[in-house]
């Protein structure tokens, strides 16, 4: 009977545990979504993401003809 009880004592405690570790999972999830969830909203707009990949874009662009340049140079 003292075995039984043991037993139950430890499948008790490891269940618990289980169930705690497994509600901070989850907490924490539902708290790094939300401050994503923030992050896209505060910080990235669409006319601004616009706005930046045209400017990349461009730079892209300005090096694209500096290299063409210097390759002519060289041949």
């Amino acid at each position: 009977m003292e075995m039984d009880a043991l037993w139950m004592v430890a499948l008790t405690a490891t269940s618990g545990f289980i169930i705690w570790w497994a509600k901070s999972q989850h907490d924490e999830l539902k708290r790094v979504t939300i401050l994503l969830n923030r992050t896209r909203e505060e910080y990235v707009t669409k006319p601004e993401a616009n706005t930046d990949i045209s400017r990349i874009l461009d730079r892209l662009d300005r090096l694209s003809e500096k290299l063409d340049r210097l390759m002519e140079i060289k041949t």
